[in-house]
């Protein structure tokens, strides 16, 4: 039974291959590209690994449970044409990441054929992607499809913060031309004082986003916290605040608030979803094909969704593509570029009233600044980097617990989810606790990570 769903699943991503590399062609002709096929042949790929730096803000809480964001890998494609297309993949937060062998799949091929071929990842999809838009001369929209948007929305996204710098990051992002934020709701953070802090800094207009990735765990204990959040004008969309497979609670929260809420795409059944109305959109990513065959089934059903593809200026630029071209792509983009110092690209993107202009220059419009990309080259890491990190969380009454890095990347999410914090209550704050190099800061690490979180 297994190995026939595992057929029945890889024909189907060959057909949808084959459907989108169909349209791509189809799309070229009516473009009145004359190219000939062979000048599309794959005939070298160069890998970059990068480290980037986040803005200290980002910096102060992203170095508590995601400090290897930080890595970033370029493709660069070139095309018996001479042109050389580019792309990006965060290598510790992607759909996928392209090995060796993928790369020796591509050359000699068509990249065409190739570019909707989600297996072989991120940076590698979206070189061929470029390439292949620059040899033909028409923006990367154009291979996708009928342009149907001409500006696209964006949000800027932070990790759960301090209150302060949660305060300080949506004001600043308002004055950047955003108009909404997004974020993390976690029981080691008041996420009222976070609200307070922010709201007082921002207009009503400017949106706020927060994605509790279940911990609310069901609707009796979900429902007083997310209408206490619902007071705030800013609040806009609550994000899988309990497991998305508790379909009737979903329902039930969806219902009561005038929030809208948002899912994962893919669990429940998008069918399920449409039917039983337990969220009001979607949250889509991962690979070309996955997300325009998505995108189009939101076009059919009238779901709207935003596009959460995620790394630096390069992934967020080839993000404004998809949000050309399909329909629902209404909700504001997650691509996360604006966590660090440098977003890499020659022109930024430029987001004016919380909308970016979807490019139309060939490829995806928007080039990489190599010089920089040079001067913050780094070998690739063998394996994720994982610091040691302890992480103290405390309420105003004296409480506090620690918790400890295990190797897990959602070690603080596991936590939760498992229920080893206190829920959600008021005056919670959490930081990360200096490595000192004391006996005691290490009793400290090794107690949390045996049998953490523990009381402090």
């Amino acid at each position: 039974m297994l190995a026939s769903r595992r057929r029945f699943l890889a024909q189907s991503a060959a057909t949808s291959v084959l459907a989108f590399s169909s349209l791509s062609r189809s799309n070229l002709l009516a473009q009145g590209s004359a190219v000939s096929e062979h000048h599309y042949e794959v005939v070298d790929v160069k890998q970059t690994t990068v480290k980037l730096e986040y803005r200290p803000a980002p910096r102060r809480n992203m170095d508590r449970e995601l400090p290897h964001w930080r890595y970033t890998e370029f493709c660069e494609v070139q095309l018996k044409s001479q042109v050389t297309g580019t792309g990006e993949t965060l290598l510790y937060y992607n759909w996928g990441v392209p090995s060796e062998l993928d790369v020796k799949r591509v050359i000699g091929r068509s990249a065409i054929e190739m570019m909707w071929d989600d297996t072989l990842g991120s940076g590698l999809q979206m070189a061929l992607f470029d390439a292949v838009g620059k040899t033909a001369g028409v923006p990367v929209h154009a291979l996708m499809g009928q342009k149907v948007h001409e500006k696209t929305p964006l949000s800027w996204w932070n990790i759960d913060t301090i209150a302060e710098d949660m305060a300080s990051e949506c004001q600043l992002a308002e004055q950047s031309g955003y108009r909404w934020y997004k974020t993390k709701g976690r029981p080691w953070f008041d996420v009222f004082a976070q609200m307070d802090a922010a709201t007082k800094l921002v207009s009503e207009s400017f949106k706020i986003d927060m994605d509790f990735n279940d911990t609310l765990r069901d609707a009796d204990r979900a429902m007083p916290i997310l209408e206490r959040l619902a007071e705030y004008p800013q609040t806009d969309i609550f994000e899988s605040p309990i497991p998305q497979t508790m379909v009737k609670d979903n329902q039930r929260i969806t219902k009561k608030t005038d929030v809208k809420v948002a899912m994962h795409y893919g669990k429940p059944s998008p069918t399920t979803v449409v039917r039983s109305k337990c969220c009001d959109g979607f949250v889509i990513g991962g690979g070309a094909t996955r997300v325009l065959s998505r995108g189009r089934f939101c076009e059919q059903t009238e779901m709207p969704f935003w596009l959460q593809l995620v790394g630096s200026g390069m992934t967020a630029a080839f993000s404004l593509h998809f949000g050309g071209a399909l329909e629902q792509a209404v909700w504001p983009a997650v691509n996360c570029h604006q966590l660090y110092e440098d977003d890499l690209l020659v022109q930024p993107i430029k987001v004016e009233e919380g909308y970016a202009r979807v490019p139309d220059a060939p490829g995806i419009g928007y080039e990489l600044n190599r010089d920089l990309v040079e001067k913050l080259k780094v070998p690739k890491p063998k394996r994720r980097p994982e610091p040691q990190r302890l992480i103290e969380t405390s309420w105003p009454d004296g409480r506090k617990i620690y918790t400890a890095s295990n190797g897990k990347v959602n070690f603080m999410l596991d936590a939760a989810n498992r229920e080893r914090y206190p829920f959600f209550e008021d005056g919670a704050d959490t930081r990360l606790v200096e490595n000192d190099g004391s006996d005691q800061w290490k009793r400290l690490y090794e107690s949390a990570r045996k049998n953490g979180p523990i009381a402090g």
